[in-house]
C-alpha cells in the first residue's frame, strides 16, 4: 500500500465525517471538543479499514457499505466511552 499526500488528506476528510456521523449515532449530549470527536473518527475510520480488510469486506465493486458501518460503530463506541469518562470525571472533582 503506498502512502501519498492525497491518501493521507484523504484519510483525514474521511476520518472526520465518520467522527461526526459516530457522535450522531450516540444519543443524548457529548461534553467532549470537537477536535476529539475528529481525532476518534480518523482512529476510527483506519481501524474500521483493517478490520475491514483482515475479514475479507473491504473489496467490493463500488461503496464499502459494510467497512463504512463499522468504521461508524466504531467511532461511536469510542464517542460513548469518551463521554462518559469525561462526565465520570466531571463529578468525582466536586
Amino acid at each position: 500500500m503506498e502512502l501519498t499526500v492525497w491518501g493521507i488528506i484523504t484519510a483525514l476528510i474521511v476520518g472526520l465525517v465518520i467522527g461526526a456521523l459516530g457522535r450522531l449515532v450516540v444519543p443524548g449530549r457529548q461534553d467532549i471538543p470537537i477536535w476529539l470527536t475528529m481525532l476518534i473518527g480518523v482512529g476510527a475510520a483506519l481501524l474500521g479499514t483493517v478490520i475491514a480488510r483482515a475479514t475479507g469486506v473491504a473489496t467490493t465493486r463500488g461503496v464499502d457499505w459494510i467497512e463504512l458501518l463499522i468504521q461508524i460503530a466504531l467511532a461511536a463506541i469510542a464517542v460513548a466511552l469518551v463521554a462518559g469518562v469525561g462526565r465520570r470525571r466531571r463529578v468525582t472533582r466536586y
